[in-house]
């Protein structure tokens, strides 16, 4: 593998309130707005929240390259992520990030290896430590009520 690696999107304002964002490598352009707390439209995508879903993704994609590499198990992995965006003498800027993972393992044996590695990816999820904001991690461990296949 590579030691560097370029991404690009493209976005651009399409009408009076929203804009597309457009990537190489996916078929389908986004539909974005600012909040509607700043004159957008309801129901499009805002930056702030594409922001939070390449956090929550990248968190994602992290923890499950980290599992497999060391061959560990779980039945599922649900990430949120939460901003707080404060206004300060220059601007707005997002004061607060946190990321819920809410993992669940098959047994309690498991747990402390799974808080591990849940730590181990807060530590390399290359988006979050692309941030000037560092996000936090408050993890949910459950244990799966049904028997692995």
């Amino acid at each position: 593998m590579a030691n560097e690696h370029k991404y690009r999107v493209v976005s651009w304002w399409s009408s009076g309130r929203a804009g597309l964002a457009k990537s190489d490598s996916a078929p389908n352009a986004i539909h974005f707005t600012a909040p509607p707390e700043f004159g957008g439209l309801e129901g499009r995508w805002t930056p702030e929240e594409l922001l939070l879903t390449a956090v929550a993704s990248c968190f994602t994609t992290t923890f499950h390259a980290i599992a497999e590499n060391s061959k560990f198990e779980y039945a599922d992995l649900e990430v949120e992520a939460e901003g707080n965006v404060r206004k300060t003498n220059s601007g707005y800027c997002f004061s607060e990030l946190v990321i819920r993972p809410s993992l669940t393992i098959q047994n309690e044996e498991n747990r402390g290896r799974a808080i591990g590695l849940l730590h181990k990816a807060k530590g390399l999820c290359l988006v979050s430590r692309a941030l000037a904001t560092e996000p936090t991690v408050e993890i949910r461990i459950e244990i799966s009520k049904h028997s692995p296949v």
